[in-house]
C-alpha cells in the first residue's frame, strides 16, 4: 500500500508545474478581465468625444458665420438665413428651472411621507404609482398636456395668476396675459410631472439607507418627525439627494416631445412665463427634418452642441457638489 501511495503521488517538480500553470491561468484571466473592462470604459469616453467632435464639425459653419451673435441674438429666420440661439437657450433653462422648483420639494416630500409617515399598507401601492409615472412615454405626456392640461390652465390657473399678480410690480410682468394655455409655464409644469418620479424614487431609496438606530436615538431625545428629517435624514443622505436632483435636471433639459406639444414654439423671449416660447430640443425636433443644407442645418446642429455643453456643465457642477459634500462629510 505504501508503494502504491508513493507511485500515485506526483513528484515535487510536477506539483510545482501544476501550481505554476494554475497561477498562469489566473493571471491570464485577470488580465483579460482588466483589458475588457478598461476597453468598455475607454469606449464610453471615445463615444462622447466622437459625439462632441461631430457636433462641433457640423456647427462650425454657423459659428464661423454668426460668431458671438449666434448666442446673443434671438432672431430665427430660415428664409433670410439669420439664426440666433438666445430664445431657445432661455426657454430650455426657464422650463427646467420651473420644473425643478416644483419637482424637488414635492418629490422630497413624497419620499419623506413614504419612509417616515405613510402606513405600511400604503407604502408599496403609492411607491409603485410614483415609479409608474417614470415609465409613461413622453409623447403621452405631450398629448395629455396639449388636449387636457393646457385648456385647463387656460381656463383656471392662468387667469387667476394674471389677476392676482396684476397689481404687484415686477411679478405682473412675469405673469402677464393673455392666457393662451400653451407656454413656458405649461411646459415647466409638464416637465415637473415627468421628473417628479426620479426625485421621489431616488430620495426614497437614499432615505431608507439611514440606519434606524440614528432615527430612534433622535426620537429618544424628544425630536419631532420634522426635526429627525431635517437634522438626521437629510444630512445623512445629502449626496444621494443631490445626485437624484441632477438626474432629474438632466432629464428636464433634454426632454423633447412633451415640451414640443405644450410650449407654443415661439422663438422669442418674453418676460411672462405664460406666453409661448421654445427650447433647443423642441426646435431641433420640429425643424431638422425639413432643414436645407447649409447654414440652416448647421445652426440646428449648433443648437445640439449647445445643449450638449449645457448638460456637460450641469454634470460637472453635480460632480463638484458631490465631491465637496463628501469632503465635508469626512
Amino acid at each position: 500500500m505504501a508503494d502504491v501511495a508513493i507511485k500515485d503521488t506526483p513528484p515535487p517538480d510536477a506539483a510545482a508545474q501544476n501550481r505554476a500553470r494554475a497561477l498562469q491561468r489566473f493571471r491570464q484571466g485577470d488580465a483579460f478581465f482588466f483589458h475588457m473592462t478598461r476597453t468598455a470604459a475607454l469606449l464610453v469616453l471615445a463615444l462622447m468625444f466622437a459625439i462632441m467632435v461631430s457636433l462641433a464639425y457640423g456647427a462650425w459653419p454657423a459659428f464661423s458665420q454668426f460668431g458671438l451673435d449666434f448666442f446673443i441674438s434671438q432672431s430665427w429666420d430660415p428664409n433670410a438665413e439669420k439664426f440666433g440661439a438666445l430664445a431657445t437657450i432661455y426657454g430650455t433653462l426657464m422650463t427646467s428651472l420651473i420644473a425643478m422648483l416644483i419637482a424637488v420639494p414635492v418629490g422630497i416630500g413624497i419620499a419623506v411621507f413614504l419612509t417616515e409617515l405613510c402606513p405600511q399598507s400604503l407604502r408599496r401601492p403609492i411607491g409603485i404609482a410614483v415609479e409608474l409615472l417614470a415609465g409613461i412615454p413622453s409623447i403621452i405626456y405631450g398629448i395629455w398636456g396639449f388636449f387636457v392640461f393646457a385648456p385647463f390652465l387656460q381656463q383656471t390657473l392662468q387667469p387667476f395668476l394674471i389677476s392676482f399678480f396684476g397689481p404687484v410690480p415686477i411679478l405682473n410682468a412675469v405673469f402677464a396675459g393673455p392666457p393662451y394655455g400653451l407656454g413656458t409655464l405649461t411646459a415647466g409644469l409638464i416637465l415637473a410631472i415627468m421628473v417628479l418620479p426620479f426625485v421621489a424614487s431616488v430620495s426614497r431609496d437614499v432615505f431608507e439607507t439611514v440606519p434606524s438606530v440614528m432615527k430612534e436615538a433622535a426620537y429618544g431625545l424628544g425630536c419631532t418627525t420634522w426635526e429627525v428629517v431635517r437634522n438626521v435624514v437629510i444630512p445623512h443622505t445629502r449626496v444621494g439627494l443631490v445626485g437624484g436632483v441632477m438626474l432629474a435636471l438632466g432629464r428636464a433639459l433634454g426632454e423633447t416631445m412633451a415640451v414640443t406639444f405644450v410650449i407654443g414654439n415661439a422663438k422669442q423671449i418674453s418676460a411672462s412665463i405664460l406666453q409661448p416660447g421654445t427650447t433647443i430640443s423642441a426646435t431641433i425636433a420640429l425643424e431638422y427634418a425639413e432643414a436645407s443644407e447649409g447654414l440652416y442645418r448647421s445652426s440646428l446642429v449648433a443648437l445640439g452642441l449647445i445643449l450638449f455643453v449645457i448638460s456637460f456643465i450641469v454634470l460637472a457642477i453635480a460632480r463638484l457638489m458631490l465631491a465637496r459634500l463628501n469632503k465635508a462629510g469626512t
